[in-house]
């Protein structure tokens, strides 16, 4: 990395101002990158051993803002706003968004905090790339911690076609209405209750937590700061044998949090229940704690402590107990 580039993004990071957050020091993220900027945020002492977060699909790096204050505090916590998300800026125009492209945004910000060896926490979404990561790059990962995530999202093969297609033509769509619609501003009020509606495991107050990055208060009330085109198809898709082969590969260490309420249970009546056993059953056979607690999707929000003995566990290399039943609150505290 440029030592320009450096200078710029530690420079960035010192000109926020810093706060006492539940005795952890918080600053504000800023890396430049050739369409803009990728912001988060950052917990912890500058040599403190590092941890990347990578929130879920259409939220932002406030999704971390009441677990991290649990975990260990000796340890330095990055927490990326992706790219269309949060505080970051836009992919440039005609651009899809893809795991390969966020994949690239990870290693920008890897590149700017010269970080050589790390640990990840991704949720969701997040947990996709993050395992995407330690893929592509396993010597860099010490550990890997999944938040209702299964790490990848296989497709049937002859789906792709059709899949891809689909998110061209929305797109194409997409580009062609662009200046016919102007961005729409919400009372503060009615953002809150878009949101939950969107996304009905979020507590009103990880609503309001979620919104402090996830809008911007224009004239008249906020508009949402996220980039539409995440919500269009995702065209770049990867087979079963594609991401089994691909969770072969990781080195890290890797515990999986499951939330009995979240995504696992979307998969009950779901054709693709079997396809998500199957991966499962990949990670555990590398090795894999995998950790079923009480919650819904967002449970690392809404109630981190249920988890997050779990997690510290796992940083400080402590055995994990492997469970296929949920995890009481009680339990969880012993683990």
């Amino acid at each position: 990395m440029g030592l320009l580039k450096m200078f710029k993004t530690i420079n960035a990071v010192r000109q926020f101002s810093t706060v006492a957050t539940m005795e952890h020091a918080v600053s504000e993220l800023c890396v430049p990158v050739p369409w803009g900027q990728i912001r988060g945020k950052v917990w912890g002492p500058d040599y403190g051993r590092p941890v990347l977060c990578l929130h879920g699909w259409a939220d932002n790096c406030g999704s971390f803002n009441t677990l991290i204050p649990l975990l260990p505090k000796e340890w330095r916590y990055v927490a990326m706003d992706m790219v269309g998300h949060g505080l970051s800026s836009h992919r440039p125009e005609g651009v899809f968004y893809m795991f390969p492209s966020y994949l690239t945004d990870v290693c920008q910000v890897i590149e700017a905090l010269q970080w050589k060896r790390f640990s990840i926490i991704g949720h969701s979404m997040g947990g996709n790339v993050a395992s995407l990561f330690s893929t592509v790059y396993p010597e860099m990962v010490e550990s890997l911690m999944l938040l209702d995530s299964y790490g990848f999202m296989p497709t049937e093969v002859e789906n792709m076609p059709g899949t891809m297609r689909k998110g061209i033509d929305e797109m194409i769509q997409y580009e062609k209405r662009k200046g016919e619609k102007t961005e729409k501003v919400y009372t503060y009020e009615k953002a809150v209750e878009r949101m939950r509606a969107a996304n009905p495991s979020l507590s009103e107050k990880s609503v309001h937590i979620l919104l402090e990055r996830g809008s911007t208060e224009v004239e008249g009330g906020v508009v949402f700061n996220r980039d539409f085109r995440i919500n269009l198809t995702n065209i770049l898709r990867f087979s079963m044998v594609q991401s089994l082969d691909m969770v072969s590969r990781i080195q890290a260490r890797v515990l999986m949090v499951l939330a009995d309420e979240g995504f696992r249970k979307t998969l009950e009546e779901s054709e693709k229940k079997q396809m998500y056993e199957e991966l499962l059953k990949g990670f555990t056979d590398k090795g894999a704690s995998v950790v079923t607690v009480p919650g819904d999707h967002h449970v690392h929000l809404n109630s981190p402590e249920t988890l997050a003995q779990i997690l510290t566990q796992h940083l400080q290399g402590q055995a994990v107990t492997r469970s296929d039943s949920p995890v009481t609150s009680k339990d969880s505290a012993k683990l």
